[in-house]
C-alpha cells in the first residue's frame, strides 16, 4: 500500500500567537535536563544541589535584569505574560482597597479581565481611558483618570501596553508616563499621589526598543513563548518600591509576591531569549518592516481591502493588520488554512462564539470591522517567499470568504443564525 503524498509546507505567520523555540534555546534546555544539573535541586533547598540551583537561578535572572537594563531583584519569574499581568493587575487591587484602576480599553485580556474582577470581587474601583482612531491614548482622559480631588478614590495603578497585541500599534509610553506625572504632581515612589505606571511588553520586546527605566515605568510584563522561550515562562520586572498583595498562598519565592517552586530550566531559557531578541532587535525590526510593507501594498490592490492603522501611527514591524469589507474572517482564514497560510483573525472566540474585536470596536471602527480582520505578524524565520505564498493565496481565499458573507446576510441567512 502506497503512503499518503507528504504534507505541504505551511508558511507560518501567527508569530505574535506564539513562535518557535529558537535553536540556541533549544540546545540549552536540552543540555539542562540532560544533565539534570540545572533541574536537580530545588532552589529553596539548603543541601549541595539545592544551592547549586539557587546560584543558576540567581544568575538567570541577573542576565535577565541586564538585558532589560533593570535590576535584578525587580525580576519576579512567571509562567507567562497573563501571570505577570494579572499578578500587577490583582496585586495592586489587593494592596490597595477601593483604589482606582486606569488601563486602555484595548488592553490585552489578562489586564481588562483582572481589572474587572478586582472591579466584581475585591471592591477596586475602574476607569477605562479613551483612544483614538489608531487606538492610542488620548492624554486628557488619562489625565482625568489619575488627577487627586473630588469624591472619587485614588487611582491605584495606571496599565498601557506598549505594542497592541492585535493591531501593532505602538504607544509612546514615556509620553504617557510622564503625563502621569505632570497630572499628580508626584515623581517618586513614596510622594503622596504617587501612582504606579505598567506597561505589557510582551508584543513589543525584540520588535521595539524597551527601556523600562528610561521611561519611568514601575512595572512591565514579559513572555517567553513569544520571544523563542518555550511556553510556560515568563517574568514580572517590578520597582522595589511597588507594594504587590499576593494574589495566592504559598511558598512566597519570587520575592513575596509569586507561590511555588521555581523553574530553573525555564528561567535559564526565557534570560538566553530575551538576550538575543534585545541583541538583534534593530536587524530584525529592518528586515520584518520591509515583509510587513510588502503585505500591505500587496493587500491594499484587493478590492476593499483596509491597513487598520493610519499612516501616521507608530506601528510594530512583526505585525502587519488588516480588515476587509463584506468579509466573513472565519471564512477567510479556513481559505488561508486549506491554502497552507497560518495567520490570525483579530477577534477573540469566547466558548466556540465568534466575538468581534474588542481592540478594533473601541478604536471605532464599527462591528463589521472588528469581525473582518486579519492578523499577518512575522518573526525571526519569516521569508520572502512566506509573503509571496500569502499574496498568491490570499485573493482567492478572500473571494470565498465574501461568498460566505454574502450567504450569511442574506435573509435566509440570517434567519438560519437565529435558530
Amino acid at each position: 500500500m502506497s503512503s499518503p503524498p507528504p504534507s505541504p509546507p505551511r508558511t507560518y505567520l501567527d508569530w505574535a500567537a506564539t513562535c518557535p523555540v529558537r535553536p540556541e534555546v533549544a540546545h540549552q534546555v536540552a543540555e539542562d535536563l540532560t544533565a539534570a544539573v540545572a533541574g536537580r535541586g530545588n532552589p529553596a533547598s539548603q543541601h549541595s544541589s539545592g544551592r547549586h540551583a539557587a546560584g543558576l537561578l540567581a544568575e538567570a535572572r541577573a542576565r535577565l535584569a541586564a538585558a532589560l537594563d533593570v535590576d535584578s531583584h525587580e525580576v519576579l519569574f512567571t509562567s507567562g505574560g497573563t501571570e505577570a499581568d494579572a499578578l500587577v493587575v490583582s496585586g495592586r487591587a489587593r494592596a490597595v482597597p477601593g483604589g482606582r484602576l486606569v488601563v486602555s480599553p484595548t488592553e490585552h485580556p489578562a489586564v481588562l479581565d483582572s481589572a474587572r474582577a478586582a472591579l466584581n470581587h475585591l471592591g477596586a474601583d475602574l476607569v477605562l481611558l479613551e483612544v483614538d482612531q489608531a487606538g492610542r491614548v488620548v492624554p486628557a482622559s488619562l489625565d482625568a483618570a489619575v488627577r487627586h480631588g473630588g469624591t472619587g478614590p485614588p487611582a491605584s495603578l495606571v496599565s498601557v501596553m506598549t505594542v497592541n497585541n492585535e493591531t501593532g500599534l505602538v504607544q509612546d509610553v514615556p509620553a504617557l508616563v510622564e503625563r502621569v506625572r505632570e497630572a499628580t504632581g508626584a515623581h517618586r515612589p513614596g510622594q503622596a499621589g504617587y501612582v504606579p505606571v505598567h506597561s505589557d511588553v510582551v508584543a513589543a520586546l525584540g520588535k521595539v526598543a524597551v527601556e523600562p527605566h528610561a521611561w519611568g515605568l514601575d512595572a512591565v510584563s514579559l513572555a517567553g513563548h513569544k520571544l523563542g522561550a518555550p511556553v510556560g515562562t515568563g517574568a514580572l520586572v517590578a520597582h522595589r518600591e511597588l507594594v504587590l498583595a499576593p494574589v495566592t498562598g504559598g511558598g512566597r519565592q519570587e520575592r513575596g509576591v509569586r507561590s511555588g517552586t521555581q523553574d530553573v530550566v525555564g528561567a535559564r531559557a526565557l534570560a538566553l531569549a530575551v538576550e538575543l531578541a534585545v541583541a538583534e532587535r534593530q536587524q530584525q525590526a529592518a528586515r520584518m518592516e520591509r515583509l510587513r510593507e510588502r503585505v500591505l501594498r500587496g493587500a491594499s490592490t484587493l478590492g476593499g481591502a483596509h491597513a487598520t492603522l493610519p499612516t501616521d501611527a507608530a506601528s510594530s514591524p512583526a505585525t502587519a493588520h488588516l480588515w476587509f469589507e463584506d468579509c466573513d474572517a472565519e471564512a477567510l482564514l479556513m481559505g488561508l488554512d486549506l491554502a497552507g497560510v497560518d495567520v490570525s483573525a483579530g477577534s477573540a472566540c469566547h466558548a466556540g462564539v465568534s466575538q468581534p474585536s474588542h481592540v478594533l470596536v473601541a478604536m471605532g471602527l464599527g462591528e463589521q470591522a472588528a469581525r473582518c480582520a486579519l492578523r499577518v505578524s512575522m518573526g525571526t524565520m519569516t521569508t520572502e517567499h512566506d509573503i509571496d505564498h500569502l499574496l498568491e493565496v490570499l485573493p482567492a481565499a478572500l473571494e470565498g470568504a465574501r461568498r460566505a458573507w454574502t450567504a450569511r446576510a442574506s435573509p435566509e441567512g440570517l434567519r438560519e443564525r437565529r435558530r
